[in-house]
């Protein structure tokens, strides 16, 4: 009887220890099992180019503001050397406009392409406007008036538009807003104490070169 307990027990070890081995393996291809590789593919990013140029000279390109259009609309400040420089563009048709108070310019816009490479040198010369003016006078009416209103048109004998805020009280005005290159049309009226404003004057012409 005391030889089969010891047997028995013998015989009992083996099996558990398989039974471990084979938790053991099984656990191991488990995790073999789950671990995979993968490449991530990335895409260069899209090539870019630009457009550049100069405006000359100095005093016309420092500050000019020059406008991109077409494919990519953008503004852009010319830097104190009259540069500017349009970046980040894709193949496409552009037009590129400068502008700066007093100034025009030549050519006034230029077309470009951008097709696989930057454009560069497209560039424009400034030449300063003549300030000009126009100074008016007429004479006083032969009534009693509290003032004077002056009107200005582009066209003759009609569609004035009156260029003072206020009455003018003396004979004489001048009219500093206005462009080269356009004829201009005055004509006075007389306003009396009542506000009643009389009949246009008689019409008068000035081009301005």
């Amino acid at each position: 009887m005391g030889e089969s307990v010891r047997n028995l027990g013998f015989r009992a070890r083996p099996a558990l220890l398989l039974v471990c081995m084979l938790a053991a393996m099984a656990f191991v291809w488990g995790c073999s099992g789950v671990v995979t590789a993968t490449t991530a593919s990335t895409s260069p990013p899209p090539q870019t180019y630009s457009i550049s140029g100069t405006i000359t000279p100095v005093a016309g390109g420092s500050g000019a503001t020059v406008t991109l259009s077409g494919v990519t609309t953008a503004t852009k400040t010319a830097d104190s050397s009259g540069n500017y420089t349009f970046a980040g563009l894709s193949n496409g048709a552009y037009a590129v406009t400068p502008s700066q108070t007093g100034y025009a310019f030549t050519p006034t816009a230029q077309s470009v392409t951008v097709n696989g490479a930057s454009v560069s040198s497209v560039n424009f010369t400034a030449t300063a406007q003549q300030a000009h003016s126009v100074a008016l006078s007429w004479n006083a009416s032969a009534s009693t008036v509290s003032g004077y209103n002056i009107y200005r048109s582009t066209v003759s004998g009609g569609g004035y538009a009156r260029l003072n805020s206020s009455l003018v009280s003396v004979l004489a005005y001048t009219d500093s807003t206005i462009q080269s290159g356009t004829t201009y049309y005055y004509v006075t009226t007389a306003v009396d104490a009542n506000g009643v404003e009389s009949t246009y004057s008689n019409e008068i012409s000035a081009a301005i070169p």
